[in-house]
């Protein structure tokens, strides 16, 4: 294995943790935002929760097209192509 893909490896589980880490820091503001019954951190905990829950999973489709590109080209038109009959109807 090159350093190149060393270096990939480990910015793609830094990336990983980061994401985890801001999963859990989410919930937690969430979970004080329900004991402390402040709507405001109920919002902000749930926000930052799903937000690192969505990048992780950009950070693992990413992965996958890197892995194999031909799956992410098929899965990219077939999105293509159902988003164009959804927007094409009348």
């Amino acid at each position: 294995m090159s350093d190149f893909d060393t270096d990939k490896n480990a910015q793609f589980a830094g990336e990983k943790a980061k994401n985890k880490l801001d999963e859990l820091a989410g919930s937690a503001q969430q979970q004080f935002g329900d004991f402390v019954d402040s709507p405001k951190h109920q919002v902000k905990g749930a926000a930052r929760k799903y937000a690192a829950q969505a990048s992780d999973a950009v950070t693992d489709v990413a992965d996958a097209v890197k892995n194999n590109p031909l799956t992410g080209l098929i899965a990219a038109g077939a999105v293509g192509v159902v988003l164009g009959l959804l927007l094409g109807r009348k």
